[in-house]
């Protein structure tokens, strides 16, 4: 068997980027659970962590594709060893994705209270929204550049530095936090969700400090930018904007799902904020066997090694469905406690604890589907990728979300669509991957 495939080494490059993946999710949850238990309009504040979380989120998904871009073109070139190839194209890649996001807070901040209205925020939901998001929108440039050099160090086949990156930031943003929104009696005053955004903002700066030492100091990858543009930088721009259309799709789903969940109330986009940051929460747990599938698969394939790449997804289907359901498992045992740790408001507790049921149910499907993303994405076939989403969220995930609506299930209806939404985006990639590699697997 080959080493590179043993659980042992999966696991070496798995649960390090697991880790690192569930960083982003963090900053979002410890947001979400120190805001919702001040003392003064706690559940407003809540629902204004929610709104802002997912449109930040769509940005960040959107641009932080640059990450699987990378990893996915720097992993081949490493399979092939040719990565002397490719050592400009990291900071050409870095270079084009922080101009983007500088050029998203120039467009957006100007017009906060008109993009959260499209997501029926109004009254004090909408005063809070506000508030956060012009904060926490300068730690964007940050938050892409980290993601980059993420990106870098996959393709390199090291999950090790992203890791701890992503402790130090996660870290420094729980203590953030508790200090500014809290404050500390007679030297700093409380800032309620205003200090939930800073403590964002900092962490996000910090990581991205830790990521330009790491790459300087743990590879010969350089950031100066240098021209001419490297020859693969079309592949990675035609990438990008695969990647760019499926995301889109992607945030259509989420827009559809907190714009539903805002008209039902105040309190139904509490709970909904709580259920969806959870959710966020296993996706980004999960994609550590992702990230694993993007660096192998990249590698695998770069070197024409088409058996071990079969033996490669077999595994990986293996240890999705377990993690997904250890996920499932872990989140019905603390059901109630998880609830409280986020609330204190009945009403907000008693919607999510109906709800929630469908999210750990939903699990093992997420797993298999963000697998064979990241496989897919390591494998370069973007476009692939694209349609699947085109076709889950537009023809499977939007029509049973009106319908469940019009039948009144509401925080159900949301939480079922999404169901769906996971199972059409994991299958159709699997049989594709099995169909496309199966013969090539057993001719070489």
């Amino acid at each position: 068997m080959n080493q590179n495939l043993s659980f042992k080494h999966i696991n070496k490059l798995a649960i390090p980027a697991l880790i690192a993946g569930i960083s982003e999710p963090i900053l979002s949850i410890t947001d979400t659970a120190i805001v919702g238990n001040m003392e003064v309009n706690a559940t407003e504040s809540l629902a204004a962590v929610g709104i802002v979380g997912t449109f930040i989120s769509m940005l960040i998904w959107v641009l932080g594709q640059t990450r699987s871009a990378i990893s996915s073109i720097v992993s081949q070139y490493v399979g092939a060893n040719k990565v002397e190839k490719i050592k400009n194209l990291p900071a050409q890649a870095i270079f084009i994705i922080t101009s983007l996001s500088i050029i998203i807070i120039i467009t957006t901040f100007p017009f906060t209270n008109t993009i959260f209205k499209l997501y029926n925020a109004s009254g004090l939901i909408l005063d809070y929204t506000a508030e956060y998001y012009k904060i926490r929108v300068f730690g964007f440039p940050f938050t892409l550049f980290s993601i980059a050099v993420f990106g870098t160090f996959r393709g390199l086949q090291n999950t090790y530095y992203p890791m701890i990156i992503a402790i130090v930031g996660a870290l420094t943003n729980i203590v953030l936090d508790v200090v500014l929104v809290f404050g500390i009696n007679g030297i700093i005053p409380a800032m309620n969700i205003k200090g939930a955004a800073y403590a964002s903002l900092i962490s996000q700066g910090i990581m991205a400090i830790f990521s330009a030492y790491y790459l300087l100091k743990k590879t010969d990858i350089p950031l100066k930018l240098s021209f001419p543009f490297n020859h693969e930088i079309k592949r990675f721009i035609i990438m990008i904007l695969n990647l760019f259309v499926r995301t889109l799709a992607l945030n259509a789903t989420l827009y559809f799902a907190t714009r539903f969940a805002t008209s039902y109330g105040t309190a139904y986009i509490a709970a909904y904020t709580i259920a969806i940051n959870l959710w966020f929460f296993g996706a980004f747990f999960i994609d550590g066997y992702a990230s694993a599938g993007n660096i192998l698969s990249g590698k695998l394939y770069g070197g024409k090694n088409y058996k071990d790449l079969m033996t490669l997804s077999n595994k990986l289907i293996r240890y999705g469905v377990v993690v997904g359901i250890i996920l499932g498992i872990i989140g019905g045992i603390g059901y109630y406690p998880l609830g409280h740790l986020f609330s204190k408001d009945p009403e907000v507790l008693n919607l999510f604890y109906n709800s929630f049921w469908i999210v750990l149910i939903m699990q093992p499907f997420c797993a298999l589907a963000f697998i064979f993303d990241g496989m897919f994405k390591g494998l370069g076939m973007m476009k692939y990728l694209r349609n699947i989403l085109l076709f889950s969220t537009f023809i499977v995930f939007i029509p049973i979300l009106f319908l469940f609506d019009n039948l009144g299930y509401k925080l159900h209806a949301i939480f079922i669509a999404m169901t769906f939404w996971i199972i059409s985006r994991g299958f159709p990639l699997i049989l594709f991957f099995r169909k496309k590699f199966l013969t090539l697997s057993q001719n070489s």
